[in-house]
């Protein structure tokens, strides 16, 4: 099981210069971990710079995924990481989900370079 952050979806639903690297993870969404704040982030994303029909495509793609709702321990354990490691809020969220759940993120986002559980994307 893997976490994939919203930088790895709006790259790989973009065609991005990364898409390639992304797309090899993406051929199981039964192994994805998907926190609700990625689903907002990619939702919210591509509805502002592409189209609704678009975003709600990649909404529908992600749902395919095992989605995780923010829980009261996932939120604590997301504050005391975003102190320890100085990660804004969503990212914060993401990265605790990922402990939680005891899977990797993978991301680009460069918030996460060298922290552990991370297979960063460049």
């Amino acid at each position: 099981m893997f976490l994939v952050d919203s930088s790895g979806w709006i790259e790989f639903f973009t065609a991005g210069p990364l898409s390639g690297k992304y797309e090899k993870y993406m051929k199981n969404p039964e192994k994805i971990v998907t926190p609700t704040v990625v689903l907002y982030e990619v939702y919210k994303k591509i509805r502002r710079e592409r189209t609704e029909d678009e975003a709600l495509a990649a909404a529908s793609v992600i749902n395919r995924t095992r989605v995780v709702s923010l829980s009261e321990s996932i939120a604590l354990l997301a504050a005391d990481l975003s102190i320890r490691h100085s990660l804004p809020m969503a990212d914060s969220m993401v990265y605790a989900t990922a402990f939680e759940e005891d899977c990797n993120v993978l991301t680009g986002d460069a918030h996460f370079r060298d922290l552990e559980r991370v297979i960063f994307i460049a």
